[in-house]
């Protein structure tokens, strides 16, 4: 049960090194937005115009 344990915390460690390895790459290199797909998601990336309708309601 101990060499299990012990290979368990093994890929714990390498998974928690390529989470950072990988936050590292997104957050801090020029690479960031191409890679990433949030920009896509929050309608950045897109400078298209879109209608809008002023409406006012007049309260007395």
């Amino acid at each position: 049960m101990k060499r299990m344990e012990r290979i368990l915390l093994k890929i714990v460690i390498v998974q928690l090194l390529f989470l950072l390895l990988a936050q590292c790459l997104l957050l801090y290199t020029p690479l960031a937005p191409y890679v990433t797909k949030v920009y896509e998601y929050e309608g950045v990336s897109k400078q298209e115009k879109t209608k809008t309708i002023e409406t006012t309601v007049d309260h007395p």
